[in-house]
C-alpha cells in the first residue's frame, strides 16, 4: 500500500504541493484528475522518488519510500513519465528490454526475454518489435515506452498521461490493458489522466486535485458527480448515462 502523509512541494516561495494526506488502495486503478497546474505529475514524481519531498512522509509497504534500496524499489515501482528523452540508434526490442535492467543489470536470460515478449505482445508491438524507435510515429513510440514499463514487471505502476499520442483505438485498448493488469496480475496502477471519460469508465477510484492539494477522494461513482467536476473545473459538466455506465458531457 502507498500512504501519503502531510506531504509538501516548494518551489522557491511557491508551495505546489500542500499537506496532502491519501491512502492509495492496493489492486485498484487509481486515476488523478484535475486542471493543469493541480500538482498531479508533482505528487507521481515524489511517490516514485524522482524528485524529494520538502516536507512529510510517503510509505510504501510500511517502509518510507525514501528508505528504499534503488535497485529493490525499481522492482516493486516504476513509473512513466510524459516526456522520455531516450536518444539512442535501438530497436523498439532493445527499448522494452531497458525494463528489464533491475533483474538482468544487462545480462539477459530467458525470463528477461519472456517478459520482453509478453510487454510487445500485450501493447501490439510484436510486428515492429526490430524497428528503430526514431522511425516510429509519436503514439508508436509512446506504446513502445509502455511497454519498457510493462517489462519491469513492478506491484506498483505509475503513469502520467499515457494517454498522449494515441489515437481513439489505442487509447481505449491500453485503457483495457491496464484493467486487466489490476484485475488478472492484480497490479496496483496510478495515472494522470486528463480524459475525465476515461476516468469514469476504467478506474476504480479517483483522485480530484486543485491548486496543490487534493479537492476530492473517492470511488467512481462518488466522484462523477456534478457537483465535484463542476467545482473542480469550474465549469459546468453534465453526467450521462449509457448502457450503465457514466460519462461526462462538458462541452456544447
Amino acid at each position: 500500500m502507498i500512504v501519503l502523509n502531510e506531504v509538501s512541494k516548494n518551489y522557491g516561495t511557491k508551495k505546489v504541493i500542500s499537506e496532502v494526506n491519501l491512502p492509495i488502495t492496493e489492486e485498484k486503478l487509481t486515476a488523478f484528475i484535475g486542471p493543469n497546474g493541480a500538482g498531479k505529475s508533482t505528487l507521481l514524481s515524489m511517490i516514485s522518488r524522482l524528485i524529494s519531498i520538502d516536507a512529510g512522509q510517503i510509505y510504501l509497504d510500511h517502509n518510507e519510500v525514501k528508505a528504499w534500496r534503488s535497485n529493490e524499489l525499481s522492482k516493486k515501482l516504476s513509473i512513466l513519465k510524459q516526456s522520455n528523452g531516450v536518444n539512442l540508434r535501438i530497436t523498439v526490442r532493445e527499448l522494452v528490454g531497458f525494463g528489464r535492467f533491475p533483474y538482468s543489470k544487462g545480462r539477459m536470460t530467458a525470463e528477461d526475454q519472456d517478459m520482453i515478449d509478453y510487454a510487445l505482445e500485450k501493447l501490439g508491438l510484436v510486428e515492429m518489435a526490430d524497428e528503430m524507435i526514431d522511425t516510429l510515429s509519436g503514439g508508436q513510440l509512446q506504446r513502445a515506452y509502455i511497454a519498457m514499463i510493462l517489462a519491469q514487471d513492478t506491484e506498483y505502476i505509475l503513469l502520467d498521461e499515457p494517454l498522449n499520442n494515441l489515437d481513439m483505438n489505442h487509447a481505449v485498448q491500453l485503457m483495457k490493458t491496464l484493467r486487466r493488469l489490476v484485475e488478472e496480475e492484480h497490479k496496483t496502477i496510478l495515472l494522470v489522466i486528463h480524459d475525465i471519460n476515461f476516468a469514469a469508465t476504467y478506474a476504480d477510484e479517483i483522485v480530484a486535485m486543485k491548486n496543490g492539494a487534493i479537492f476530492a477522494h473517492g470511488t467512481m461513482e462518488e466522484m462523477i458527480q456534478p457537483h465535484i467536476l463542476n467545482a473542480l473545473y469550474d465549469m459546468e459538466i453534465k453526467i450521462c448515462e449509457l448502457d450503465g455506465k457514466r460519462f461526462c458531457m462538458y462541452f456544447n
